[in-house]
């Protein structure tokens, strides 16, 4: 415990002002020198720490107060390619924050944000939360990014009731447990959902927090148009409190940006409450940023249409129940299932437990980690093939044959079944499907 303490006060010396170069004490206490991390290109930040990432960078907040709009993802991974929308459609560039650790080097996370300038030397940020960290870290700083954040934006994809439930309630322990300064959050669902609505009045209640949900967007421009809406009447409202409020112009550097200033939001924009103008010191600057016209957006991962999703056809769900079936019976499988890659709605079971859903809910997130990992390594993006090894089972996910659109998620007994064999007898399944062509 004494060395973690040590490690956090060591950090707090090295961090709670900017780790950059100065030439004397004036220069490193002036006020323009709070920023987060040091400058080392054009497009890339370093900040030095001693501690964890997520620490860190609240201490960096705690300090600094910068005003900032967090980005997040709930069942999707849409934040960064809106980030990159908006920097293409503004001429802006996609800047990153990376967070090593001092005296190795080492990288341990990396924030991608976009910058508007401000006025009087000021900047607005806006982050998406998706670090490149493990798995605690990453949870971790996207805490930390929404608790500080003036604006928290989550974009929600086509996610099970109970899938939505828990991500929400996991959101809304963060918020109660705290420190969690932010009190506006703005919900972009990506696809029509019911339950999405009585989610958001449950997070909101008692935290003093203000929930809106937008109706559901299909294109960065929609996505852009309510955040830049939302942000404009925030900053009246923190006007109108008497606080100094210096505007700035982020026209965007393309032609396709609309003429219309941000104090014209869309009609179906949400109107927050102003946060506290303390909770974020007396001299807050809350720039302008302008709506934009973009391109659509391109596919998103584990994002269904807003249509009403097809149930599939009879003879599909008894070809796929038969298939399933007669996996089970191979020697130690537990459970197996087909899902849709694009909803990750299960079409049919075999197994006990876990049930349908869990199992599908579980390879829909297993798929999305290993595609991603895929693209930041260059690897591409096509639907993997993967054979994993945990402390009691084997996981197997692959394509279904002749139904792209479909996978397989199995559950094995380690103790039961042979890895490299189970695979072969799973891929000697495929001749079920040479009679069930179409």
């Amino acid at each position: 415990m004494n060395e973690l303490l040590d490690g956090w006060q060591a950090t707090r010396a090295q961090t709670v002002l900017a780790t950059r170069f100065v030439g004397n004490k004036d220069e490193y206490l002036a006020p323009d020198a709070k920023d987060i991390g040091r400058a080392v290109g054009a497009t890339l930040r370093e900040l030095f720490v001693s501690c964890d990432p997520a620490p860190a960078l609240l201490q960096q907040f705690d300090h600094a107060r910068p005003e900032f709009i967090a980005v997040h993802d709930i069942g999707t991974a849409a934040s960064r390619k809106l980030l990159a929308d908006v920097a293409a459609a503004t001429g802006l560039a996609v800047k990153k924050l990376a967070i090593r650790r001092q005296g190795y080097g080492t990288t341990l996370a990396t924030l991608e944000f976009i910058e508007f300038p401000a006025g009087e030397g000021g900047s607005l940020r806006i982050y998406s939360t998706e670090a490149d960290a493990d798995t605690v870290a990453r949870h971790d700083l996207a805490r930390v990014l929404l608790a500080y954040s003036r604006l928290g934006v989550l974009m929600v994809g086509d996610l099970p009731g109970h899938s939505l439930a828990a991500a929400f309630n996991s959101l809304r322990s963060d918020i109660v447990t705290g420190p969690w300064q932010n009190r506006d959050l703005l919900l972009l669902p990506l696809a029509s959902t019911g339950a999405l609505a009585a989610q958001s009045v449950d997070l909101g209640r008692g935290t003093g927090v203000t929930v809106r949900t937008t109706p559901a967007v299909q294109r960065p421009s929609d996505a852009w148009n309510f955040i830049s809406g939302t942000w404009s009447r925030l900053r009246a409202q923190i006007a109108a409190t008497g606080l100094v409020v210096p505007a700035i112009s982020a026209a965007p550097a393309t032609s396709a940006a609309p003429a219309n200033r941000a104090d014209s939001a869309p009609k179906n924009a949400t109107t927050p409450t102003a946060a506290p103008a303390a909770a974020f010191g007396p001299h807050a600057v809350t720039p302008t940023i302008e709506p934009l016209s973009l391109k659509p957006m391109p596919p998103l991962p584990q994002t269904a249409a807003t249509t009403p999703r097809a149930q599939p056809d009879d003879a599909l769900a008894a070809q796929m129940s038969h298939y399933v079936e007669q996996l089970h019976k191979l020697n130690g499988m537990l459970d197996c299932c087909v899902f849709e890659v694009a909803s990750g709605r299960p079409v049919a079971h075999a197994g006990e437990m876990p049930d349908a859903d869990a199992l599908a809910s579980a390879a829909t997130t297993l798929l999305g980690a290993i595609v991603r990992t895929g693209r930041r390594l260059g690897l591409g993006a096509e639907l993997p093939e993967a054979a994993i090894t945990l402390d009691a089972r084997h996981l197997v996910l692959r394509g279904v044959p002749r139904h792209p659109a479909l996978m397989l998620h199995a559950v094995l007994d380690k103790q039961h079944a042979n890895l490299t064999l189970a695979r072969l007898q799973i891929q000697r399944m495929d001749d079920l499907f040479d009679d069930h062509r179409g």
